[in-house]
């Protein structure tokens, strides 16, 4: 019997013996392996490499919000406003009325310290009128009190010889006394006018009576001036809802805020586990949630000295128990470098990523 030729004749293996397909399949596993010993090594270097060169190390969170610096304005008298010269979200610059107070009230006060300063003026000319007569008067009270010496010298003169009598020199005595005590009364209120007349130490050259009627002057036009409230600041009003014409204003009492132009930041409050890497001069990414698409750059400006809770009204006590560690937040302060014609109103929630560095 012929032996099988294993060859057709196309020159093709028809069968290689029982052993063929186990040889077959201990090449296919050698090719694996050595896949698998070239593949894994790349992977890993490529990792790295992404590692090193893609990522730079960040970290961020979308507890974050738009702020600024809002300014409440009061009045600093009380008066009814009798115009108001803006509206709600107008802007402003800084000197700008915004809404005016009665001001007669405080004309009125400005009137009366002048009136007070022309009353002490008046005062000041009289009492200088008093010392020059009291001047003269003295001068004939010291010849009255001469010419009643030389009587009473006289009297005694004869009475020492035996002819005079007691009632007369009692009655020269007497003169004499009262020519004494005309002067001196005279005197006292020379030197009381002159006091009324001195300049006070406090305001040097001028008279305290005048001293004090234009220090009433000078607040009565302080008060005045302030009827007409300005804007302190550039930037946007808002809340202006108790500004109406026949609205009371006491001093103190905010009427309306401004949010100041160019304010505009980020408050970003991370975890106290993401502050590892993290301070001030870091570049920031942030993303408006108002505004799809919009992409501003920023930097880490300042971190807050205290967490969330430390600063709340009603800090957490965790001298208990049954305390539970709860991770922190810690307010970051992100300035807003990029510009955008899109408003970044005070509140709205943002994202924000921090470039922290590769260490």
């Amino acid at each position: 019997m012929a032996e099988a030729d294993p060859f057709q004749a196309d020159g093709n293996v028809k069968n290689a013996g029982p052993g063929a397909p186990a040889a077959e399949q201990g090449r296919k596993r050698g090719r694996a392996r050595l896949v698998a010993m070239l593949l894994v090594p790349l992977l890993i270097v490529g990792g790295v490499a992404w590692w090193w060169f893609g990522n730079t190390g960040s970290e961020s969170t979308d507890n974050a919000y738009v702020k600024g610096d809002i300014v409440s304005v009061a009045g600093e008298v009380t008066g009814k406003i009798v115009s108001v010269a803006v509206q709600e979200n107008q802007m402003v610059k800084k000197g700008d009325v915004l809404f005016t107070i009665d001001p007669a009230p405080y004309r009125v006060a400005v009137s009366e310290a002048d009136a007070q300063i022309a009353k002490a003026q008046a005062n000041i000319t009289a009492l200088q009128a008093d010392v020059g007569a009291n001047a003269a008067d003295i001068a004939g009270a010291r010849n009255d009190l001469a010419l009643a010496e030389a009587n009473y010298s006289r009297e005694k003169a004869l009475m020492d010889r035996g002819f005079n009598t007691r009632a007369n020199m009692d009655a020269a005595s007497h003169a004499v006394s009262a020519a004494r005590d005309h002067i001196a009364s005279i005197e006292a209120g020379v030197a009381k006018a002159r006091a009324q007349l001195a300049t006070g130490s406090a305001v040097p050259g001028v008279n305290p009576a005048v001293a004090a009627g234009l220090a009433a002057r000078d607040q009565a036009e302080l008060s005045l001036s302030r009827t007409v409230v300005r804007a302190p600041a550039d930037g946007r009003v808002s809340q202006t809802g108790k500004v109406l014409v026949g609205s009371m204003v006491f001093p103190g009492v905010p009427m309306l805020s401004i949010m100041k132009s160019g304010s505009a930041r980020v408050e970003a409050n991370f975890k106290e586990t993401q502050l590892g890497h993290m301070k001030p001069g870091q570049k920031v990414t942030v993303r408006i949630d108002a505004y799809p698409g919009l992409k501003l750059q920023g930097h880490v400006e300042s971190i807050s000295v205290g967490t969330g809770s430390e600063f709340s009204v009603l800090p957490a006590q965790n001298a208990t128990g049954n305390w539970v560690k709860i991770t922190q937040r810690v307010p970051v302060r992100i300035a807003i470098d990029s510009k955008t014609d899109r408003p970044l109103i005070a509140g709205l929630s943002a994202e924000v990523s921090v470039d922290v560095g590769k260490d």
